[in-house]
């Protein structure tokens, strides 16, 4: 299966997802500018590669994902969400969170996936209003968080981090709820992990996500800071 190089002056234009080799990967090469972004995100491909590696646009069969409705949380965690451990915060501190998610230490992972290159591409997702962070505070610092992207009724989790026990699950559990009461159809999680497969997250093959993703597009976006009144959907 051959691997295509993306134009320069096209950055909307992608190869089909289901052309992806074994390792899901679609294509190679191109740069991290919002319109790239946010295209591929728009068709089920999504950047992930090393430092010193050129870029890599990957869009796996199958591909992991959390519908809010079928999001468990257990009964520790409801007990630590229910006594208000955390405080959860959106969209107050989004290069912190990129940031701490980078640093943190990966089984099997020498480094660390989020180049420099990377955190800035998706800060300037964040100024414009399409990536997002959701944070856990305790005691005025941040104890652990996530951050991802949001189009129409879809969130494409990135990544999170935590410094304190079940403050990166309460941002995330919390952030299904509220998704949920925003009628967002699912959140993308990309592939299998322990951790998110405990929270309810399955595996669809990616002809379903695709289905999916296109009918979820049709609805409008929440751009913009996420605070605690979020902006209306666009």
């Amino acid at each position: 299966m051959p691997i295509y190089l993306l134009s320069d002056e096209h950055p909307e234009l992608f190869p089909p997802p289901e052309r992806a080799d074994k390792s899901g990967v679609v294509a190679v090469g191109g740069d991290l500018r919002p319109e790239r972004l946010l295209s591929a995100y728009a068709q089920g491909i999504f950047p992930w590669y090393s430092e010193g590696e050129p870029i890599l646009w990957h869009s796996p069969d199958p591909r992991f994902v959390l519908t809010p409705d079928t999001l468990h949380t257990g009964r520790s965690l409801r007990k630590t969400m229910a006594r208000g451990v955390y405080e959860v915060r959106y969209d107050t501190a989004f290069r912190r969170v990129i940031t701490e998610c980078g640093r943190m230490p990966r089984p099997g992972q020498a480094g660390t996936w989020i180049t420099e290159e990377m955190l800035e591409a998706y800060v300037a997702l964040h100024d414009a209003g399409f990536a997002h962070s959701v944070e856990a505070w305790a005691d005025g610092e941040l104890k652990g968080g996530l951050y991802g992207v949001s189009l129409g009724a879809a969130f494409f989790g990135e990544s999170m981090f935590a410094h304190a026990p079940d403050a990166s699950k309460v941002a995330f559990a919390t952030a299904a709820e509220r998704f949920q009461g925003w009628g967002f159809h699912f959140i993308d999680c990309q592939v299998e992990t322990e951790h998110l497969a405990r929270f309810g997250a399955v595996n669809w093959p990616r002809r379903r996500f695709l289905a999916a993703l296109d009918k979820a597009l049709k609805e409008p976006t929440r751009r913009g800071k996420w605070t605690e009144v979020a902006p209306a959907p666009i």
